[in-house]
Order: structure tokens, then sequence, then C-alpha cells
């Protein structure tokens, strides 16, 4: 099982405006940053502006934000956002199974039990937590500390 580019740019373009915070981010500094193009990014962070955990600010100054706080955006909730689906088997997925097993197939059981245990997992983490290494992960992720002018 493997995510898709969307849900992980999607992850960390979040870890990104977290350790940014309060300062809005620039696309172009988060593309440079993950070291992809403007509108792939773009078109991985949609989602997360569509349903209010990122949000827009247009302008000379414009960029994105959190659209809310780190601590209340799960990593369950970006990945359900930005995933197409979680169907483990063929088994999962609504009407397109041949299988004479479905409904009585301990594979499928055992599959259901370890998604609901994957989706469980990412519910106990925060971007809040994902940001958690400020320091390191500005330096790492090329971000400068503003000091407040004056």
């Amino acid at each position: 099982m493997q995510l898709t580019k969307q849900a992980n740019y999607a992850l960390r373009t979040l870890v990104y405006c977290a350790v940014n915070a309060p300062q809005q981010s620039r696309i172009s500094a988060i593309a440079h940053a993950y070291d992809i193009s403007e509108l792939s990014l773009f078109k991985f962070i949609k989602p997360l502006v569509d349903n209010g955990l990122l949000q827009t600010v247009r302008g000379r100054n414009g960029g994105v934000r959190l659209g809310r706080a780190a601590s209340d955006i799960t990593m369950r909730e970006v990945i359900e956002l930005t995933e197409d689906g979680f169907a483990l088997a063929e088994c999962f997925e609504d009407g397109t199974t041949n299988c004479p097993l479905v409904g009585s197939c301990e594979v499928n059981t055992a599959l259901a039990e370890a998604l609901r245990a994957f989706l469980a997992v990412l519910e106990k983490y925060t971007i809040e937590d994902l940001a958690r290494r400020d320091r390191t992960l500005r330096d790492l992720l090329g971000i400068e500390i503003l000091t407040p002018a004056g």
C-alpha cells in the first residue's frame, strides 16, 4: 500500500504551513522546498482549500495558511480527503468482484480489520504533531524566521 502523491504533498503542505505560522506561506516557496511544480502543488492542495483545511490569500503578498488550528487537523482527515478510496482488495469495492467468497471470506475480514487499525492510527496524529520539531523543520524546509520590524 502506498499513498498517492496528492496525499503525501497535501500532508507536507499542511506541515509547512504549520511550521511557518503565523506567516502566510507562498506556493512558490512550498513547491521549491519539496521540489515540485507550483501547478502540481495547486492540484494537490485543492481538496484542502475546498474543505477549509487551508485558506488562500490573494494579492501581492498572498499565499496559503492553515484554515484551522494544526491541532484540529488529523492525518486521517487529510488522507480521506486526498485518497480516492481504501479498497485493499477487489472485494472491498461495491459490486465489482466476481469472487464467490464475498461475505464469508476471512481474507476480507482480516483486511477490513487492518484498514480500521490503519485509520485509527492516522486519527491519533495531527498536523501539530507532525510539525512539532519546528526549528529543525524550518531549517530543512528553508523557512526563515521573520522578526518584527521596529
